[in-house]
């Protein structure tokens, strides 16, 4: 058989599903992966050696705002209200879209250094910030985000209506990778009942993925109650949201009954465990909502918030936290996490048939990780290196469908000497 690039013998291959394999190669032609083993037998046109190397699936940060890298440390010890108070000013004064478009591309230069290949995005200006990320080379769901009021970016109902119906040629004229419809409802308590109800029957009928915030924190609740008159699952269940299986960012603070309606509903949620602690908003029970079925991924959060976008940090804190707060040092597993990280990531964006695992008919989405370092030798079990012992500074080589957009780790689709100089330009100007 002939391919295009033949990934060769990795000491291990991560699979994301919770197996992993030993001195392994895999295939790739058309940016999907052929075959996968350590008895590949191929002939290809471009070979890398992988020994010394860890292969794993693309990281997926299931929720963050990329272009809040140039907000980086703009809203330290408060909490979430405080947080949406400073931030929505600087981004009503740094963010338009030019400043929206630079931070995305830096956004995307972190996270690809940093291992994660797909990223759940909420962001305004999303023509601009999706068009950065591409360039870059993310994968980058976004949408059109919604506000029942003008909102940072001053945008009226029938104007972000408008991007909805024309955001699948946007889309198309941005190119990259698949990535699917979505819309982006920013919270129940800054988008009205009627509003959500109209969205919902919009993604009903263009089968838009969903992704909001919901129940972050207590006040959160509190506010979602005085706004709409009900907690934020039931606002979002009540206007025909939550049927549409959306992604809830954060979902800290849900009372039983909330937690039974998502997993009836087949909702999915991203935990932010690295924003939700530095704003003190609270400790999710994530082995509790597995337990109930409930598909849980990994995310950061925007850089005002967590100030990183490290996906290994997250791995490594949404370990520790669901031991501390079920009291029980077996209540995950490693391999949990990194499915957590990868395939479930995938599953709630719809796409694990896609992308999440390292399996043949996928996609290519990989990034390998030198094992040549202190903290990573020796390395017993993978999973539990990759979680509790690698970092982002181990990250090496990095494809999305099939493209290499990390090699020694440099970019290689933008400069990357350029992409933080303009960044850092545009801070120092505003």
């Amino acid at each position: 058989m002939n391919v295009d690039l033949l990934l060769h013998n990795a000491d291990h291959v991560v699979v994301g599903d919770g197996t992993a394999l030993e001195h392994a190669s895999v295939a790739i032609t058309d940016g999907r992966i052929v075959a996968v083993g350590s008895d590949v037998d191929v002939h290809a046109h471009e070979t890398v050696d992988l020994r010394g190397r860890l292969l794993m699936p693309g990281l997926i940060n299931l929720h963050t705002h990329l272009p809040m890298t140039l907000l980086r440390g703009v809203a330290e010890e408060v909490d979430l209200q405080g947080f949406l108070e400073r931030v929505w000013a600087e981004e009503a004064r740094v963010m338009d879209a030019e400043g929206s478009y630079i931070g995305a591309r830096l956004g995307a230069l972190e996270c690809l250094l940093g291992g994660t290949t797909t990223a759940l995005d909420m962001y305004l200006h999303p023509e601009a910030t999706h068009r950065g990320c591409v360039e870059v080379g993310l994968r980058h769901v976004i949408g059109p985000v919604f506000f029942s009021f003008p909102g940072p970016d001053g945008l009226s109902w029938p104007q972000r209506m408008d991007l909805a119906h024309r955001w699948p040629q946007v889309l198309a004229d941005a190119g990259g990778p698949f990535v699917p419809f979505a819309l982006m409802p920013h919270a129940a308590f800054t988008v009205n009942r009627e509003n959500l109800t109209e969205l919902a029957a919009f993604a009903r009928e263009h089968g838009c993925l969903i992704h909001t915030h919901a129940s972050e924190n207590t006040k959160e609740n509190d506010d979602t109650i005085a706004f709409s008159g009900a907690r934020p699952v039931e606002v979002l269940d009540e206007t025909g949201v939550l049927a549409l299986r959306p992604v809830l960012a954060h979902a800290v603070r849900l009372s039983p009954s909330d937690q039974a309606l998502v997993a009836e509903r087949g909702a999915s949620i991203s935990h932010n465990p690295g924003s939700n602690l530095k704003l003190a908003s609270g400790a999710a029970d994530i082995v509790g909502y597995r337990g109930q079925g409930i598909t849980v991924g990994l995310g950061t959060d925007g850089c005002s918030s967590s100030n990183d976008l490290d996906m290994f940090a997250v791995m490594r804190l949404a370990a520790n936290l669901a031991r501390l707060v079920r009291e029980d040092p077996a209540a995950i597993t490693s391999r949990d996490i990194v499915r957590a990280a990868t395939l479930d990531g995938a599953s709630a964006l719809g796409m694990a048939d896609r992308i999440g695992s390292i399996e043949v008919g996928k996609e290519a989405d990989l990034v390998a990780l030198r094992l040549d370092s202190p903290h990573l030798t020796p390395l017993r079990e993978p999973h539990t290196a990759i979680v509790y012992a690698a970092g982002r500074s181990d990250v090496e080589s990095v494809w999305v469908a099939g493209e290499r957009v990390v090699a020694e780790r440099r970019a290689t689709r933008v400069d990357h000497a350029a992409v933080i100089r303009d960044a850092q330009e545009r801070v120092d100007h505003e």
